[in-house]
């Protein structure tokens, strides 16, 4: 049970800091408003999850076979990260008013979570941090993706 309480506090605690899909559904909901950005909020509850789901199950093994992955990852997240502010720090109001812009889809924001620096670390510190070499580790993960 200890484990469980744990668990939930580190995904409560990473869930509720800033981060970039914190920033971007606040800015989808408040640009687009709640029912256009409500397939953007449904890609992030799926799209996460799924991530730490394969990093526990294997995916990390990846990055320990071919090192360069994990860097070329970082640079490509920085870089769109660095894109999506630029977007967000030179977008026009009347692109906005007139419908030239649009909120993430569901597909984007699941996909979104790939290129996400900050869904990387916790997913990865989370298999580091409650997963076990004596126990059954599908079902630890299992718990940790249950709990994010």
């Amino acid at each position: 049970m200890d484990i469980f309480w744990a668990v939930l506090f580190f995904a409560f605690s990473t869930t509720i800091t800033p981060g970039p899909n914190n920033v971007m559904i606040m800015s989808s909901g408040v640009n687009y408003g709640i029912k256009a950005s409500v397939p953007h909020w449904l890609g992030i509850c799926l799209g996460f999850p799924l991530m730490v789901l394969l990093v526990g199950l294997g995916f990390g093994v990846v990055f320990e076979h071919y090192p360069h992955l994990h860097q070329l990852i970082k640079v490509l997240g920085t870089a769109y990260l660095l894109y999506l502010a630029y977007k967000i720090a030179s977008a026009k109001p009347e692109h906005i008013a007139t419908g030239k812009s649009k909120a993430l889809t569901f597909w984007q924001a699941a996909l979104f979570q790939w290129v996400n620096g900050k869904a990387w670390v916790m997913a990865s510190g989370a298999m580091a941090a409650f997963t076990t070499v004596a126990g059954v580790y599908w079902l630890e993960v299992s718990a940790i993706r249950i709990s994010n």
